[in-house]
């Protein structure tokens, strides 16, 4: 096995963490919600059902992710990871309106809670563990590049603080007396996981657009080639991109005409090593160019901008 699919397995092993949480908390959430009878933890169960069929998703999508390049996927199947990220935001939309739906009816035809103590705190543990989980998981996950695992945490916690929202709401409950309280509780919750889900949607749709690198990376590519510019060596032309965990970096290298073949080659081994270097799982597809020719300055742009990659003070050729 060679070390991309190794360390996606080992990712894999976080999306069955992320299953056995679901199962566990969809237990414990809906014990609570029949000792109780509370619609806001009947919502809180609601949202676990759908934790885990987005860590089902999220399994499937990192099995994909690290099926290497073939004859239909030159540039592999990493892309994956951003529709599993998509899906779980359109799971929460699902969670969300259970939600709001619940608490509507709850609020009109509102209904004294049982044994509020013990259902609060089963639901309590089972808080715990998504807590737990869930932060895990974002750590891996940005750690790794892994805009799965890391929207999965990011769907755990906010179901941890849907559970905290809920729980508060049912204790004032006991405390008070107000039964329009809970499902006045679920619905707030309901808003505020909405707007969880529509982040996790508009960030998918960006990457699966081609979103280029971000600042941090691109400052590290732009970085790397600096240390190989001079008088005789310019670039222009960059471009980024991410797929799932893996990077993708384009640059046009302007030198000499009068180079040799083998001179120009040695400086692309060593200028896209440097930048292998700098950011790990990348790769880099440059492009040669004579520096004396108008042509090579000519053959990219942003939106019909000149290239702003390009320095107006370097001393190459004749442009």
């Amino acid at each position: 096995m060679n070390a991309a699919a190794s360390g996606v397995s080992d990712l894999r092993r976080y999306a069955w963490l992320s299953i056995g949480a679901a199962v566990a908390t969809i237990g414990l959430k809906s014990f609570a919600y029949l000792v109780t009878g509370s619609v806001g933890l009947l919502s809180d169960a609601a949202e676990s059902v759908v934790n885990l069929v987005a860590a089902i998703i999220a399994l499937i999508a990192l099995t994909v992710a690290v099926r290497p390049a073939d004859a239909g996927h030159h540039y592999g199947h990493g892309k994956a990871e951003y529709f599993s990220a998509g899906l779980e935001g359109l799971m929460i939309f699902v969670a969300a309106g259970v939600i709001l739906y619940s608490a509507v009816g709850r609020f009109l035809h509102p209904v004294a809670l049982d044994s509020v103590g013990f259902g609060v705190a089963i639901s309590a543990a089972a808080t715990v563990i998504n807590a737990v989980v869930g932060l895990l998981l974002i750590r891996v996950g940005r750690r790794d590049r892994s805009v799965t695992l890391t929207a999965d945490g990011k769907h755990l916690m906010t179901d941890v603080w849907t559970s905290v929202g809920v729980l508060t709401g049912v204790v004032l409950v006991g405390v008070t007396g107000w039964q329009r309280l809970d499902p006045v509780v679920a619905a707030i919750v309901g808003v505020n996981i909405l707007v969880t889900g529509g982040r996790l949607v508009a960030q998918s749709v960006r990457a699966l657009l081609d979103q280029s690198l971000g600042p941090a990376e691109s400052a590290a590519v732009v970085a790397a080639l600096d240390g190989f510019r001079s008088a005789q060596v310019g670039f222009h032309g960059l471009q980024t991109r991410q797929s799932g965990r893996h990077r993708f970096v384009s640059v046009h290298v302007l030198v000499p005409g009068a180079w040799t073949v083998q001179a120009g080659h040695d400086l692309l081994e060593r200028l896209e090593a440097a930048i292998r270097h700098a950011l790990p799982d990348t790769t880099v597809l440059t492009h040669m160019e004579p520096s004396e020719d108008p042509r090579a300055y000519d053959d990219y742009a942003f939106d019909g901008h000149p290239d702003p990659f390009i320095q107006p003070d370097e001393p190459l050729g004749t442009r």
